[in-house]
């Protein structure tokens, strides 16, 4: 039966390529296409799974789930990848063992259950992680509760019965499409404490680069420039990176990268005449949500794609109408003295060019957090058509300044500042390289860097790095399923789940001790066996020692002995300082959808099996 299951053995396959892109020492790789030639340098899971062609049903589960948790985190996808794999292998070894199915999705749930309750029994307040003594200040406390402290997390809530009772409740959650969940509290607990305290960013930071620590150290250049800037508050535990834009340039060396204060924009050759003209001036300023183009409908209006109406009109008459339409735009424009276009779509050509001609700028693809930044600052309110202006919507105080002029250089551009006469908090993150394929990855470094950042202060809390979190889900994992063992002894006629259930945590235990070895591997310094060894030994200690989160071993890399360089762990018990973190919410939402992604194709392929042996028809 297991091998008919062909969509588990097709995520299993597929989950391979996310095993080199794990730990902090990412390697760049080409991906060609045969048929045309063209290749792209990636760094990524994301982007590697985003290039591929992806054909089958389970190619295309495994891109929506990884672009859902890309788009919201920015990180973790090799991660959830990696682990849909492992989980997988997992269940078919189930199922060759005569498990069914009903069987595994339930003590995977359970044991999801258990690797979550791990996960808030690991949580760190970044409350305790390189604090600075705050004197003058107050701190701005987050709307959310603050994480308690380790110590506070240690305690066990609830007894196992009463945890399995929650596992039972448990709804999995089976939709194709991967919604986000809202991740629940690490604690309800309020940190008081009697003297103030600023976070040390630049600490948590550091903990977080996992590798990217140039990248890194533009995230907190960005954050210092943004509490800088305003000089009302000082709020060092927030980063808004909805304030955060970048800006890729080729050709300059990546020595060249920096943070600017302001909105920097790439203009092309002949928008670049227009901004000479118009720097340093006053300008009135119209935002646009959508497209500026003749055949743009937001949602809901937009016709299907390959759908054409058959009429007695021509192609003709369609350019003209479109002519008309830019007539009537521009015009209007006119009319109203707008110098400045923020689209956060796309514009059509002719309007680009007609704009030019008569010095009005227009700048695409401008994120809608900027949008709406300007918006509060110029009292304008940001329009779905261009039909819909009016002298209401026409904003004034912004101003365009010319950062750098690239025309030296192959490419005839221009690099703008666009700003406000007041204080806006956005800053531009300049990410340039000389590899052109190489600032895709660069970018997409930095945004991972940013949003680790960013989780961190909204979660309130982090979680040991470096392995020390798999490493305490693991063991939680294998004592659960020897009180499934224990149960069944004492009473084997109570239900016949428990003695596969043990069999499944074990597996999925498994997963994570593959997880963790394959991260040793990819630094290079050990091999698959070495590192299982290393892994299985360290187990072993942390076994011998009290139930606690606090002493979970980390895996550190001991660049002191060159010679012998090899993974240390401190023993329980010891005192140590957590170097390396991994997020909260990022991490246990890796984890669901891994998971999700794993019974969704393991009850499909069970449903088609059913069918097919019923002998009904499927299509």
């Amino acid at each position: 039966m297991f091998c008919l299951h062909v969509g588990l053995q097709k995520l299993l396959a597929l989950a391979g390529v996310s095993h080199s892109l794990l730990g902090p020492y990412k390697k760049y790789k080409f991906i060609q296409d045969d048929e045309s030639g063209d290749s792209a340098l990636v760094c990524s899971c994301f982007r590697i799974i985003e290039t591929l062609e992806l054909t089958c049903a389970v190619g295309q589960l495994v891109y929506e789930t990884i672009q859902a948790h890309q788009k919201v985190y920015h990180t973790g996808s090799g991660c959830l990848l990696f682990l849909a794999g492992a989980w997988s292998r997992a269940a078919l070894e189930c199922l060759q063992r005569g498990i069914s199915v009903a069987h595994i999705v339930s003590a995977m749930s359970e044991g999801m259950d258990v690797c979550l309750d791990a996960c808030r029994k690991c949580a760190v307040s970044i409350e305790g992680l390189g604090v600075m003594p705050l004197e003058r200040f107050a701190v701005q406390l987050p709307e959310e509760p603050i994480a308690d402290s380790s110590r506070a997390l240690c305690s066990v809530q609830g007894t196992i019965k009463e945890t399995l009772k929650i596992s039972e409740q448990r709804k999995i959650k089976l939709s194709r499409h991967f919604c986000e969940t809202k991740t629940e509290n690490v604690s309800t607990v309020l940190l008081q404490s009697p003297q103030p305290k600023l976070l040390d960013i630049v600490h948590i930071a550091e903990g977080l680069s996992h590798g990217c620590d140039d990248a890194m150290k533009l995230v907190v250049k960005a954050g210092e420039m943004q509490s800088k800037s305003n000089q009302e508050e000082v709020s060092y535990s927030v980063f808004d990176i909805s304030k955060v834009v970048t800006c890729v340039l080729p050709g300059l060396p990546e020595d060249h990268a920096c943070v600017v204060v302001g909105c920097v924009v790439l203009l092309s050759a002949e928008q670049a005449s227009v901004a000479h003209q118009l720097k340093e001036q006053h300008l009135k300023v119209v935002l646009l949500n959508g497209d500026l183009s003749h055949t743009y409908r937001h949602l809901g209006f937009n016709r299907p794609a390959g759908i054409h109406r058959v009429s007695d009109q021509t192609e003709l008459s369609s350019s003209s109408k479109e002519d008309e339409w830019v007539e009537q735009i521009v015009t209007h424009l006119l009319n109203l003295e707008v110098n400045l276009i923020l689209i956060n779509g796309h514009a059509c050509e002719k309007v680009i060019q007609r704009c030019c001609r008569h010095r009005v700028l227009v700048v695409e693809n401008v994120k809608g957090s900027v949008l709406k930044t300007f918006a509060n600052l110029t009292g304008v309110v940001p329009l779905t058509y261009a039909t819909q202006l009016s002298k209401h919507n026409v904003g004034t105080g912004a101003k365009i300044a010319i950062w750098k002029d690239l025309s030296s250089h192959d490419w005839k551009s221009l690099a703008v500042n666009i700003s406000t006469g007041r204080n806006s908090g956005l800053v531009t993150v300049i990410l340039t390289s000389c590899i052109h394929g190489k600032l895709q990855a660069l970018e997409d470094q930095f945004w991972a860097c940013a949003y680790r950042l960013h989780y961190a202060l909204k979660d309130r809390a982090l979680l040991p790095g470096a392995g020390g979190t798999e490493m305490f889900c693991i063991h939680r994992l294998q004592k659960r399923a020897e009180y499934h063992v224990m149960h069944h002894r004492e009473k084997p006629g109570e239900t016949d789940s428990n003695r596969y259930r043990s069999v499944v945590l074990d597996l999925m235990a498994e997963g994570l001790i593959d997880y963790r070895s394959t991260v040793m591997v990819n630094t290079g310094r050990m091999a698959k066996v070495k590192a299982r060894t290393a892994v299985s030994q360290q187990l072993q200690d942390y076994n011998r020692h009290p139930d606690n989160p606090a002493e979970s071993p980390q895996l550190l890399l001991d660049t002191q002995k060159e010679e012998r360089e090899v993974f240390t762990a401190p023993k329980p018990g010891e005192a140590r300082a957590v170097e390396i973190y991994d997020n909260l919410s990022v991490k246990q939402e890796a984890w669901r959808k891994a998971l999700d992604l794993v019974l969704l194709v393991l009850q499909t392929d069970a449903e088609i099996i059913t069918e097919a042996q019923s002998g009904k028809c499927l299509f």
